[in-house]
């Protein structure tokens, strides 16, 4: 009798190569891009003119954001080069250790809150479930043996539909 898991696939592992890698890696740069904009523009001239609570918070939330997107971003390109063949696997995993995938949620009940753009606010919130996409597949790939740990702004269940979205590219 085989132990449990022996015989197991790895989905995340085949999904990291595939085109449903390539639509999780546009995504992620496109909102990279999408958010330097913003910020630069609307964002910049929205920010202005919010009551002082709320421009502490856009600041520090900008800051959040921006960093959370680096990060993503970074493991992307790594992924990346390693599917393309440009970095091993080991080059990636002493690499990937400088990359945060978590630890950049927001507190959605702070003051301030309710008076940031709408357009910030969905900056932010796509970009969490995109850290929480990126978090799930990286754990899959790399640590396919440690129990799921669930991010703080998202329940188990969407946890797992998640994962199972970006490998079969239901997105």
């Amino acid at each position: 009798m085989s132990e449990l898991g022996l015989n197991t696939i790895s989905f995340a592992g085949r999904a990291a190569a595939s085109s449903q890698f390539k639509t999780l890696y546009a995504e992620g740069m496109s909102l990279v891009e999408e958010t330097a904009a913003y910020l630069d523009g609307n964002g910049r001239t929205a920010s202005k003119v919010l009551p002082r609570m709320a421009s502490v918070l856009y600041a520090a939330e900008s800051m959040r954001l921006t960093t959370r997107l680096m990060q993503m971003a970074s493991w992307l390109l790594l992924q990346r080069a390693v599917n393309n063949g440009e970095m091993s696997r080991d080059q990636v995993l002493a690499e990937k250790n400088k990359v945060r995938l978590d630890g950049f949620n927001v507190d959605r009940n702070a003051p301030g809150w309710g008076d940031l753009p709408e357009a910030f606010r969905d900056l932010i919130e796509r970009s969490l479930r995109l850290q929480n996409r990126v978090a799930l597949l990286d754990r899959e790939i790399y640590r396919p043996n440690e129990a799921p740990i669930v991010p703080d702004n998202q329940n188990s269940v969407q946890a797992q539909l998640s994962l199972l979205q970006t490998a079969f590219g239901n997105n």
